[in-house]
């Protein structure tokens, strides 16, 4: 039997490479080490996530229009055509020189040009037709001569005058005179800066919105504003709430509401 000194290592740990062992332990540490610094490295660099409210604000005014524009529409009929022409042109002459003793200036009265268009009438007769068994209606188009109109646009920042002269034009209904007075239409001339001056406002009803909303729930207030953007704005007849994805521009009502929206996010503390 082969006798083992005591001082010779044993056969298990000859058999080893202890070299290995070495390089092994620095890998494994070298690794761990770049594990610490890539953590550290990370939790300083990345931020931590943003709080924020984004509310909905909005402000309304009550406008008055300033200025109107209205359409009277003439029309005369005659077997022939410069004879239409020659009667559309003495009638408009006439509106003329009635708008003009109501106290509209005449730069504010435009005539517009003039259209002409066959007088046809249409007419059914029952015939009776090869293969019907029984009488069928027949469409019948007699020529009865021309059609001419004209329009009178009336612009003017004198609401109230023209608003009555709208009414009372169809008096010359009464001398004979064919003429259909169209609805008004209101505007109103400043809305580019009352729009600045209401987005300021939706602005400052968004930031109370957002106050009220933290102030109810506790524990956090508002930094700063981070992004702002302008809704839809409405120009609504007066006392509508109508809304829609373009926004409403009314041209139909003397007093308006014009309502605006704003979206706003804030940073919070």
């Amino acid at each position: 039997m082969e006798r083992i000194a005591p001082d010779s290592p044993s056969p298990w740990v000859r058999g080893i490479d202890l070299r290995f062992i070495g390089v092994t332990a620095i890998a494994v540490a070298m690794v761990w080490s770049t594990f610490l610094l890539t953590s550290t490295y990370h939790s300083i660099k990345v931020k931590p996530e943003q709080r924020s409210i984004r509310v909905t604000g909005s402000a309304k005014k009550r406008i008055v229009s300033d200025l109107i524009e209205w359409t009277a529409v003439l029309e005369a009929r005659a077997p022939d055509r410069t004879a239409a022409y020659k009667t559309l042109r003495s009638e408009t002459d006439k509106t003329i020189e009635f708008l003009k003793k109501q106290g509209i200036k005449a730069d504010e009265i435009q005539p517009q040009s003039a259209s002409f268009e066959e007088d046809i009438e249409v007419t059914q007769e029952l015939k009776m037709v090869p293969g019907a068994k029984e009488p069928v209606p027949v469409e019948k188009k007699t020529f009865k001569g021309y059609i001419t109109r004209q329009s009178i646009l009336v612009r003017s920042k004198d609401v109230q005058l023209i608003e009555k002269a709208s009414r009372e034009v169809t008096s010359l209904l009464e001398d004979g005179i064919s003429i259909t007075s169209d609805a008004p239409e209101y505007f109103y001339t400043r809305i580019a800066e009352l729009k600045v001056e209401m987005l300021a406002a939706a602005g400052k009803d968004a930031r109370a919105r957002a106050d009220n909303i933290l102030k109810s729930t506790g524990g956090a207030g508002i930094s700063r504003l981070l992004d702002a953007d302008m809704g839809i704005i409405n120009i609504n007849p007066a006392n509508s709430t109508e809304t829609s994805e373009e926004g409403n521009n009314d041209r139909t009502s003397l007093e308006k509401d014009i309502i605006t929206i704003v979206h706003a996010d804030f940073e919070l503390n």
